[in-house]
């Protein structure tokens, strides 16, 4: 009796490079690189004899642990992206079957194998970092759920944690407290950058219960939160500065934040609509007043 024919199993598509790309999200990478930049100034530290430091940690924080953040979010978030943004590459289909969790896994070991090259403290961070990006995204604790506790571990991965080591990665040791206190009101500061992403998922994340602060708060409360999330620090910093003995980069930083001002009442007038916009013009002011301080922390360095 003749066998009946079985077709081979046809195997699993591989996602395309350009959509695992796009998965990696590259415009997020910039954050965190300057970031780690500005802890690479503001530890006064001389860049010769450091460069494989510099390119490792650039990498590290950027296309590494940033990227593949972004992968985790997606996987986790691929419901939610059904309903905002259906053309995203996993819910359209262009990273299929479980390929987005692969990736972020993938990402997630060679982070740590570049973070062994930097250093106890630059693995230190890469393990904090990681397992904040997990904890945001990953059940059971999915810190997104709670735009408060979210965009507070997003803020302090993006920009605080990058920054204090790069300081630490440069000097080989613990950062100055004047670098981490600055670098951790930044890093709060962008809590208020947070918020502004989450305009762009209202509808999704109120049917599928994350509380960012647009769905907690209402759309416009929780742009006025956003904004004085961002100021507040900033004037924090200004002061810190002034106490300092470093009037001129204060006043930059006065400078940046007074143009960010000026620029607030457009957004509160459409948050949802204008949101995009700040985000190109007063977050550009907000990281450049950033690099302002790093500055100043590198002149006390060398005093």
């Amino acid at each position: 009796m003749a066998r009946p024919h079985t077709l081979p199993a046809t195997p699993a598509p591989l996602p395309q490079p350009a959509a695992v790309l796009e998965l990696l999200k590259p415009i997020t990478w910039f954050a965190p690189m300057w970031a780690y930049g500005c802890g690479i100034v503001s530890s006064g530290a001389p860049a010769e004899g450091r460069w494989h430091l510099i390119a490792l940690g650039v990498l590290l924080a950027g296309p590494l642990v940033c990227g593949m953040s972004q992968a985790a979010n997606d996987w986790f978030d691929r419901h939610v992206d059904a309903i905002n943004e259906p053309k995203r590459p996993i819910p359209s289909g262009r990273i299929p079957g479980r390929w987005g969790l692969y990736i972020a896994i993938a990402w997630t070991a060679l982070s740590l194998a570049v973070a062994s090259a930097l250093g106890p403290y630059g693995f230190a961070a890469a393990i904090v970092g990681i397992l904040l990006a997990w904890a945001y995204s990953a059940p059971p604790l999915r810190l997104k759920r709670n735009g408060w506790w979210g965009n507070l571990a997003c803020g302090l991965c993006y920009e605080s944690l990058p920054w204090i080591t790069g300081a630490a990665v440069m000097s080989a040791a613990a950062p100055d407290w004047r670098i981490v206190v600055i670098a951790l009101l930044y890093g709060i500061g962008a809590h208020g950058i947070m918020t502004l992403n989450d305009f762009k998922a209202v509808e999704g994340d109120r049917r599928t219960d994350i509380f960012s602060l647009p769905v907690l708060l209402g759309e416009r409360r929780a742009a006025v939160v956003a904004c004085w999330m961002m100021a507040v620090p900033q004037v924090v910093v200004i002061k810190l500065l002034l106490a300092m003995g470093a009037p001129v980069h204060a006043g930059i930083v006065a400078a940046v934040l007074a143009a960010q001002l000026a620029l607030m009442p457009k957004l509160l007038r459409d948050p949802k609509a204008h949101a995009p916009w700040y985000n190109a013009t007063g977050i550009t002011l907000y990281v450049l007043g950033m690099l302002a301080a790093a500055f100043a922390l590198a002149g006390m360095a060398s005093a």
